[in-house]
C-alpha cells in the first residue's frame, strides 16, 4: 500500500521522473546516512577524537545489505529513522570501532544532513532539464516570432499577438524562477552538526572546526551555528520548487486551453496511445498539461507546510520538523515530473497558424477596436472616441457585421474622419512586429540562463 501518489508504482511513474523517485528512495536515504557518517568519522579523526579506521569501516558496509523493513518498525517505536540505523551500523562494526561512532552528533544531524545530501541530487536533475527546457522555449519563440494569434484577457479576445510573444512570456517565466537555482543551492545546501542542542558539547574546542570539517567533507556549506530549529532553508528550497512548479503551470493552463476543441491552436506532442479514453477513441487527452496542473494544484499545500514548520520551538520541535518530510521530498517529485512534462511541450509542441487565424476573424474585427479608437481619437477626443467604438462593438455583435462595416455606416462618425485610415488600424502587422520586438529581447535575455544552467 502506497499513501503518497509518488511513491505508487501505478501511478507514480506519471507524477515523478524514475531519477527523481531513485533519489528520494529509501535505498538513497540509508546511502546517504552512511556518506554523512563516514564524513562524520573522517572528520573528527582529523582532530584525534575518531580512530582512522572508522570512516572506512562505514563506507565499506553496504546500504542494500540493511534491512529497511526492519528499519521502519525500529523507527515506529524509536519516533526517527535514525535510531535504529546507528544501531544496526554499530552492530557491523569492530568493537575498537564501534564506541567512536556518531560520536557527538544527534539524530537531527544525520538526518538533515541525509535530507540535504538528496537535495543537493534532486536540484541536479532539475537543473539538467532546465537548461534544455529554456533553450526549447526559446527555440519555440524564435520560430513563431511573427505568427499572428489572439492576445487574450479574462479568457476573451483582447488584441493581436505573435505566439511566439506567448512562447516567450512561458519561457521568461520559468527563466525567473530557474536563474535563482544557484543561489537557493548555496543557501539550502548546508551540513548540520550540532549535537543534542546545537552547540556540539561533546566535542568540546573541537566543534567548530570539526563542524567545518564535516561539511568540506560532503561538499557541503558550513554554517556558523547550528540550523536545527533555523528552517528558512528549508522553507526557502520548498518554497523555490512551488514557484518553479507554478511558472511550469502558468504554460500548462495555456497549453490546454489552446488545445480544447472549440480553439485547437495547439496540440502536445502525439505518442500512439497517449491522452486515450476509455470510452471515446477519439480523445486526445493533454496529458502533459494535466501532470504540470496537477502539480500545481498540490504545491502550495506543500510549500505551507514548510513555512508552518519554522515555528520550531526551542532547540528541537515536537512535530514540526517531522512534517518536513512529508512535503519537501514531494515537491522536488512534483518538480521533476512538471519539468519534464514542460520539457516534453517545449520540445515537441504542435501549432496550428491556419486555426490561430481563422480563430482571429471570431470576432469579427474587434480584436482591433484600440487601434480604430485611437484613429478616430484625432477628430472626436480620446474619451468619445472609446465611447464611439464601445457602440460599434455592440453592434458588431448584435448584427453579425465586421468593425469595419459597422464604423463606416455609423451616424456618429466624424465628417472630418477619413475612412482611408480604416485599414490601417485593422492591420495586425504592427501588432505583430510590436509582439516580435519583445520577443527577441526575451530570447536574448534568457540565453545567458540557459548557459549558466548549463554549466
Amino acid at each position: 500500500m502506497t499513501f503518497s501518489a509518488l511513491d505508487s508504482a501505478l501511478v507514480g511513474p506519471l507524477f515523478a521522473t524514475k531519477r527523481m523517485r531513485a533519489i528520494f528512495s529509501d535505498e538513497a536515504r540509508l546511502a546517504a546516512m552512511l556518506k554523512a557518517e563516514a564524513a562524520l568519522a573522517r572528520a573528527e579523526a582529523r582532530h584525534g577524537l575518531a580512530p582512522d579506521g572508522l570512516a572506512a569501516a562505514i563506507e565499506a558496509i553496504d546500504p542494500v545489505s540493511l534491512d529497511i523493513a526492519a528499519l521502519g518498525r525500529d523507527t515506529a517505536l524509536a519516533g526517527v529513522p535514525v535510531i535504529p540505523f546507528v544501531k544496526a551500523i554499530q552492530k557491523r562494526l569492530p568493537k575498537d570501532l564501534e564506541s567512536a561512532f556518531h560520536k557527538g552528533s544527534t539524530t537531527q544531524d544525520i538526518a538533515d544532513t541525509t535530507l540535504v545530501l538528496q537535495m543537493r541530487e534532486g536540484f541536479e536533475a532539475l537543473r539538467q532539464d532546465l537548461a534544455p527546457t529554456l533553450e526549447a522555449l526559446a527555440e519555440l519563440a524564435e520560430r513563431h516570432r511573427d505568427t499572428l494569434c489572439v492576445g487574450r484577457t479574462y479568457g476573451q479576445h483582447a488584441a493581436p499577438l505573435s505566439f511566439g510573444f506567448k512562447a516567450a512570456v512561458w519561457m521568461a517565466g520559468i527563466a525567473d524562477v530557474a536563474q535563482r537555482l544557484p543561489e537557493v543551492r548555496a543557501r539550502s545546501l548546508l551540513a548540520s552538526l550540532g549535537g543534542p542542542v546545537g552547540t556540539l558539547a561533546g566535542l568540546r574546542e573541537h566543534g567548530p572546526a570539526v563542524q567545518d570539517a564535516f561539511a568540506a567533507e560532503l561538499g557541503l556549506g558550513a554554517p556558523p551555528l547550528s540550523w536545527h530549529t533555523r528552517r528558512a532553508s528549508v522553507a526557502e528550497a520548498g518554497c523555490w520548487l512551488a514557484t518553479l512548479i507554478g511558472a511550469l503551470g502558468k504554460m500548462a493552463a495555456d497549453v490546454a486551453h489552446l488545445a480544447s476543441t472549440e480553439v485547437g491552436e495547439v496540440s502536445e506532442p502525439y505518442t500512439p496511445g497517449r491522452g486515450g479514453s476509455s470510452a471515446m477513441p477519439h480523445k486526445r487527452n493533454p496529458v502533459s498539461a494535466t501532470v504540470i496542473l496537477a502539480a500545481a494544484e498540490a504545491a502550495p499545500g506543500l510549500a505551507s507546510t514548510l513555512l508552518a514548520s519554522m515555528t520550531a520551538a526551542h532547540e528541537r520541535p515536537a512535530g514540526a520538523w517531522h512534517a518536513e518530510w512529508h512535503a519537501l521530498p514531494q515537491l522536488f517529485g512534483l518538480a521533476s515530473g512538471a519539468l519534464a512534462e514542460t520539457r516534453r511541450l517545449a520540445e515537441g509542441l504542435e501549432v496550428d497558424p491556419g486555426r490561430m487565424r481563422a480563430n482571429l476573424e471570431i470576432t469579427r474585427g474587434l480584436l482591433y477596436a484600440d487601434a480604430v479608437a485611437s484613429a478616430l481619437a484625432p477628430a472626436l477626443g480620446r474619451a468619445e472616441a472609446h465611447h464611439f467604438v464601445e457602440d460599434a462593438a455592440t453592434q458588431v455583435r448584435q448584427s453579425g457585421q465586421s468593425l469595419r462595416e459597422v464604423v463606416e455606416a455609423h451616424p456618429g462618425l466624424p465628417a472630418g474622419f477619413d475612412p482611408a485610415r480604416l485599414p490601417a488600424a485593422l492591420d495586425a502587422g504592427p501588432a505583430v512586429a510590436a509582439a516580435s520586438r519583445y520577443v527577441d529581447r526575451a530570447v536574448a535575455a534568457v540565453r545567458p540562463v540557459v548557459q549558466a544552467l548549463g554549466e
